[in-house]
């Protein structure tokens, strides 16, 4: 239908202004096979899906619906563009063939020429070429490039527009039998070959669109006139709508960097506004340059639009890199990594720049995309070196402490970081990766000469702490457990429930008595301890609460 299409509204108009033959063979053929396959076009369009205007993933398949849909939009002028008007006017005009033949040519040459204006009609096929294509794109997702393709069907109608023009040129001084002032006779083309008459009335037609002139003469007769502003208006409004279609393809090509150019002139106008000194401007346009790399994106706005599964697979997706060259992260659980890198934020530090100033209080841990960083002593020492794929800053995140020791950027460091809070809630649920990395900070701080103890201390407190309460319970369990031994031995009767009583709130006190237990798990067993006063413990039970 697009190839039959195309081939009309190029045809057809060649046909109408450059040929007389109108009663060819050839000719009817070709205009009967277009119109039948045209209607039959109507009849199928009755019976396809349409698609839902509030949904675009359903379609409606009621033949009832898609009637009336389609009664309501495109049918009359799908039906005019291929009812074959001009023979049916020629069928009807009964003595066509006794005045063609008997009278003069008079009466025969107008009733043609009013064949030819009917047929014009079949132009309005250009409303479907304008829906086929766009369905066309969509089928094979060529609006992706939406801006390059309004270009060319822009470019393509233009030359549609030009191609009309032409044949409308030659066409009305032809319907009027070439003038002696028209520009045909001019030119003295009347009988010259179609294909010089189609050159220089494309030609003529073209010049006057461009606004570059009026062909090879000015026009010398009200009809031309006419036809050379018409031929201007429509130039113009084509030029209009190319330059702004070429403007918007132009900022849509690449408006990541037309975001980078602005806010690159909005920094530069405030390193101006401020005075600042030479070497800082400097030192900011080398960081924009090196952050950004010429493209700037909002990506905290475009991921928090996403869903958060979708949001996930794009940050692990981002960050592969980073996790291939941190070893930490290649050994370990995936859902760890993935809950960490989650949680990370981009930075990045020139040269020179301290990352982290020892005697600071730590709100952060920083993992090493790309780059070269110093671990710096006191005394301005270097202890170490750290590259690509290592982590730093736990320690102090770690142990609640202060910096120990203070980190230089050796190289531009592309570093990825983790707040305080994001770490202590991703480790309280890997309580293995917490030891893993008291460890690894452990041996660093006994690197740098600083006491070890200060990672191992701080767990022996908690386990000391944990150990204690876990024997302040045991040993309540066990008293009661020898009370219950000694109640059930020595009472049978009534006085059961006063014991059972007695130690229920011996239990209480004890129980309330002791610190609260750091751990979820304890609370909910001394709590189920509670509620449960049963009337006898044993030893065996004590199990329970270990």
């Amino acid at each position: 239908m697009l190839l039959l299409l195309v081939a009309n509204l190029i045809i057809l108009p060649v046909a109408i202004s450059f040929f007389n033959d109108d009663l060819s063979t050839r000719w009817i053929a070709f205009n009967c096979l277009s119109d039948t396959i045209f209607l039959i076009d109507i009849v199928v369009n009755f019976r396809t899906g349409i698609m839902q205007q509030d949904n675009a993933e359903q379609v409606i398949l009621d033949p009832k619906l898609i009637a009336k849909n389609y009664l309501k939009t495109w049918f009359f002028l799908d039906l005019i563009s291929s009812i074959p008007l001009d023979y049916i006017f020629l069928i009807f005009n009964q003595d066509f063939s006794e005045s063609f033949q008997i009278l003069h040519a008079g009466r025969a040459l107008r009733i043609l020429r009013l064949a030819k204006l009917l047929s014009l009609v079949r132009l309005l096929r250009l409303s479907r070429l304008v829906r086929y294509v766009s369905q066309w794109e969509e089928v094979y997702f060529l609006n992706m490039a939406s801006v390059f393709m309004r270009i060319f069907n822009l470019i393509c109608m233009m030359l549609l527009i030009g191609h009309w023009s032409g044949c409308l040129q030659f066409l009305v001084p032809m319907l009027q039998g070439f003038p002696s002032n028209s520009w045909v006779a001019i030119n003295e083309l009347q009988e010259a070959f179609w294909l010089e008459q189609y050159s220089w009335a494309l030609f003529k037609a073209m010049s006057h669109m461009l606004c570059i002139g009026y062909g090879r003469f000015p026009p010398q007769s009200l009809t031309d006139m006419w036809l050379t502003m018409l031929s201007m208006i429509s130039g113009a409004t084509c030029y209009a709508l190319f330059l702004g279609h070429a403007t918007n393809l132009i900022q849509s090509l690449d408006s990541s960097r037309r975001q980078y150019r602005e806010r690159v002139k909005q920094v530069e106008e405030y390193m101006a506004y401020r005075k600042l000194p030479r070497e800082m401007r400097q030192r900011i346009t080398e960081y924009f340059e090196h952050r950004y790399q010429g493209k700037f994106f909002d990506e905290e706005a475009i991921l928090g639009e996403l869903s958060e599964k979708l949001r996930e697979d794009v940050i692990n997706y981002n960050c592969r890199s980073l996790v291939a060259s941190v070893p930490f992260f290649a050994n370990a659980d995936g859902n760890f990594v993935s809950d960490v890198v989650t949680k990370l934020r981009y930075e990045v530090f020139q040269p020179g720049d301290i990352i982290i100033k020892e005697g600071t209080i730590g709100t952060k841990m920083y993992f090493i995309q790309e780059g070269i960083v110093d671990i710096v002593m006191a005394n301005g020492e270097v202890a170490t070196s750290l590259s690509d794929g290592s982590y730093f800053g736990e320690i102090c995140l770690l142990t609640n402490a202060r910096r120990v020791a203070s980190v230089r950027a050796e190289t531009y460091c592309n570093l990825f970081s983790l707040s305080v809070e994001h770490f202590n809630a991703v480790l309280d649920q890997y309580p293995l990766m917490r030891r893993t990395m008291e460890s690894v900070a452990a041996e660093r701080l006994n690197k740098i000469g600083k006491n070890p103890n200060l990672v191992s201390h701080h767990e022996e407190e908690e386990e000391e702490e944990m150990g204690s309460e876990s024997k302040t319970i045991n040993a309540v369990v066990n008293a009661l457990s020898e009370q219950a031994d000694h109640a059930n031995t020595s009472v049978e009767s009534v006085g059961n429930r006063s014991l059972i009583s007695e130690l229920g709130r011996s239990l209480h006190i004890l129980t309330a008595s002791l610190p609260r237990p750091k751990s979820e798990s304890n609370f909910a067993n001394v709590q189920d301890l509670q509620m449960n006063q049963r009337p006898s413990f044993h030893k065996s039970d004590t199990n329970t609460f270990q």
